[in-house]
């Protein structure tokens, strides 16, 4: 009797060929050449003091920050929603569809509601920023853990239990919207719309290593994520406790999107977009060449988008616009591509 090599999940190739490979090097040099020429391009575009003194470094200097914070945004967002679609087997569906937004807009409309106006103030902070984020993950930890705990649930139960209590929480908050004052909506409204400037500075001590913390896990795991893509099945034969790992995931997924989500607001079709991007790009199921894709055209988008309404349109910060109009469109073409969920 013939024995053959136990199989592993780093036995799988990142590319077909030497072509395959040169191509994703150029698509990723050239996306990190756009992504250089849009921070200079932010930094320093009607910049109104002459070039190197003190006030043009000062006023580049503030900029900067939200250069910082949308790196953040993309990274949680290309991260999460790559990994997000190894584990449930579909590209189409988005973390947000945990709730996480939906419990964020309760939250926010709640602290109004009870509070008034007052309301927005008090959900600044950093106190404020961690227990949002406590509460994003501690309920979606529960809601998977609670699911995939059981034999007789799966992925696809908790994706339709995670729509559900979502658009509970939705109409609670919509119900006392409803009830508030004018002037209260729109403060409210304002704070409810993903946006650049609604980040606060003194959270990114505590943003940016959590959110790399986790960003290294996962790359440091692509080799498993590559094998959680192969199926419950395949996996399991390549030595991996398909739910133990699939939980992980989904912890690391909760805590990307709960930090920023608390930190800018909700940004329904980033990830989305990013991810469906970078699949075409990287044309790869290797997370090593995906998830440097992802991330760039997040930041590229984000930042080119904060460009555009900056300088032209004079809205800053509420990139948002632009990337739920783009991402809308991109669904809806792979919707109708597809012709399924």
């Amino acid at each position: 009797m013939v024995k053959t090599a136990p199989v592993t999940a780093t036995s799988t190739t990142t590319f077909v060929d030497a072509k395959h490979r040169r191509r994703w090097l150029i698509c990723l040099v050239a996306l990190i050449v756009v992504a250089i020429s849009l921070v200079v391009a932010n930094i320093t575009f009607d910049n109104p003091m002459p070039l190197g003194t003190d006030g043009f470094w000062k006023i580049a200097q503030s900029r900067v920050s939200s250069i910082v914070v949308m790196a953040v945004v993309a990274a949680a967002h290309a991260f999460a929603t790559v990994a997000f679609h190894t584990v449930t087997f579909n590209r189409i569906v988005t973390p947000s569809i945990l709730g996480f937004e939906a419990l964020y807009g309760l939250i926010n409309t709640a602290a109004v509601f009870i509070l008034g106006a007052a309301g927005a103030t008090v959900t600044r902070g950093i106190a404020s920023y961690f227990f949002q984020v406590i509460v994003m993950v501690a309920f979606a930890t529960l809601l998977y853990s609670w699911l995939l705990s059981s034999k007789f649930t799966n992925v696809h139960t908790m994706l339709l239990v995670g729509v559900v209590m979502g658009a509970g929480l939705a109409s609670l908050t919509t119900f006392m919207q409803r009830m508030l004052d004018p002037n209260e909506f729109d403060i409210l409204t304002a704070r409810l719309m993903g946006n650049i400037s609604n980040a606060n500075t003194q959270y990114l001590p505590y943003a940016i290593p959590i959110v790399a913390a986790v960003v290294c896990w996962l790359i440091f795991h692509s080799r498993r994520l590559d094998a959680l893509s192969l199926g419950s099945a395949v996996s399991t034969s390549l030595g991996l406790d398909h739910r133990r790992e699939t939980i992980k995931v989904l912890v690391a997924v909760s805590i990307l999107m709960a930090m920023t989500t608390s930190l800018v607001g909700p940004m329904t079709f980033l990830g989305f977009l990013v991810a469906t991007m970078a699949y075409s790009i990287a044309d790869t199921y290797s997370h090593r060449a995906i998830f440097p894709i992802a991330f760039l055209l997040g930041f590229v988008l984000l930042t080119g988008a904060y460009f555009v309404l900056r300088h032209i349109f004079y809205a800053q910060g509420a990139v948002t616009v632009i990337v739920e109009l783009i991402g809308g469109l991109v669904f809806l073409i792979v919707i109708m591509r597809k012709g399924r969920l």
